[in-house]
């Protein structure tokens, strides 16, 4: 059985992982509405992604016998003003969530809950991944975002990303 407050933790990490998905949906739907379907293509795996890691949170607590609670997802409230912003914004998404895979690990390590800090260490490793690859984009954009043939080219690449589900024993 988990401690409770760990448990509460990674209910809550449910709710915010499926609101990282409908946050990248929306990025994802206001590249496609500006004609960068390659970002918006990469936006939409990203959400993809975050859908993934909720049911692997999901799959987790029920594993150790503990009750889902799903929460309501609040509509996201990023401003889409540009390309740029949203980059921006995903950068400082991804640390956000950094920080609350952060508070679970701490949690579970207080009350020495090996197991959850286990399944949590790949977490931690995706989140630095997963901000590296953000910073990235906003260091390319800032770069080449403004000749229109390298955003061509930046907007092809990002096109090209397939998905491909997390591979993680529960």
């Amino acid at each position: 059985m988990l401690d409770q407050k760990v448990a509460k933790l990674l209910n809550e990490q449910i709710n915010k992982e499926f609101f990282s998905a409908y946050l990248y949906l929306d990025f994802s739907n206001y590249y496609y509405d500006i004609g960068l379907d390659g970002f918006g293509n990469w936006y939409k795996i990203q959400a993809q992604e975050e859908r993934d890691h909720a049911l692997l949170f999901m799959q987790y607590l029920q594993n150790n016998g503990e009750k889902i609670e799903l929460d309501s997802i609040s509509k996201p409230n990023v401003a889409l003003t540009d390309a740029k912003t949203v980059l921006n914004a995903a950068l400082e998404h991804e640390r956000y969530v950094t920080g609350l895979i952060h508070t679970i690990y701490e949690a579970a390590h207080t009350v020495k809950d090996f197991r959850t800090m286990q399944f949590l260490d790949w977490f931690v490793k995706e989140q630095g991944e997963e901000e590296n690859t953000a910073d990235n984009l906003v260091k390319k954009f800032e770069l080449f975002g403004d000749d229109p043939k390298s955003l061509y080219m930046m907007d092809n690449e990002l096109g090209a990303r397939t998905y491909a589900a997390p591979t993680l024993t529960l």
